[in-house]
């Protein structure tokens, strides 16, 4: 399911530009999006295999403080000068069911991460970069995220974002999703592996959003990446997965 997070963070973005009310300078408010959707997405990071599952939307922020998001969590931000954003948070990262070409592996349950994300936001472009590291679930090591989102509006009713991603995985979390014990490969008849070194996730996401009314909007995103390193090497993804990863979805939303 891990795939769908790149997809997701997109859509929030897209969401939160509509927002018409501005908070009070005396009296700062909560305002942002709410809503749920479908994703198109594979089984499991690595795999081949897609299935649509259901999916929340929801990026909120009270005044220009704190923040809660489906796609980065719950933070504070505790740096605000000009254009920049510095933020503690507690996100979470999903692990692996145990399920199709790889239920006879072990589950790899996923769980919060706590991290830090630095962030630029001007009228067209938004940089992030954010570094996060698991504290309960089976999932160890960290991971570093960068990404730049061009945003645009298209008319009076539509916006449209796209833009790259890029993201550093460590070795033991590497090892986590993508190796397979000899204990493992003797039940699944998968070459045992065991990685040592982490990888590098490349892709891209777009998103179009219409607004239909002042609070209501629908979103459609569609996004790939690709996986390399030794997650790409890996026998779940090099025999029975595939390294590209597509996901595609469509949301609607309430903006307060």
């Amino acid at each position: 399911m891990s795939v769908s997070r790149h997809g997701v963070r997109l859509l929030a973005l897209a969401a939160g530009l509509s927002t018409a009310a501005a908070a009070s300078a005396a009296q700062p408010t909560w305002e942002g999006s709410v809503g749920a959707g479908a994703l198109y997405a594979p089984d499991y990071q690595g795999s081949d295999d897609y299935e649509w599952r259901a999916w929340p939307s929801l990026d909120a922020t009270y005044g220009n403080t704190f923040f809660v998001s489906v796609t980065d969590g719950i933070g504070w931000n505790l740096v605000r000068e000009g254009k920049w954003r510095v933020a503690p948070f507690i996100g979470y990262t999903f692990g692996r069911d145990d399920t199709g070409d790889i239920r006879a592996l072990d589950q790899v349950d996923g769980g919060a991460t706590a991290g830090l994300r630095a962030s630029y936001l001007d009228d067209t472009w938004h940089y992030s970069a954010a570094a996060e590291t698991p504290f309960t679930g089976d999932l160890d090591g960290y991971r570093v995220k960068f990404a730049a989102t061009h945003v645009a509006r298209l008319g009076e009713r539509a916006a449209f974002t796209v833009g790259p991603r890029f993201s550093y995985t460590s070795a033991a979390w590497t090892d986590d999703l993508f190796g397979v014990s000899a204990g493992e490969s003797a039940r699944s008849g998968i070459r045992a592996y065991d990685p040592n070194d982490g990888y590098f996730t490349l892709g891209a996401d777009a998103t179009l959003s219409y607004y239909l009314t002042r609070q209501w909007s629908v979103t459609g995103l569609v996004g790939v990446a690709r996986l390399t390193g030794d997650a790409e090497d890996s026998p779940i993804v090099d025999d029975l997965g595939d390294a590209t990863q597509w996901h595609a979805g469509a949301f609607i939303n309430y903006h307060f």
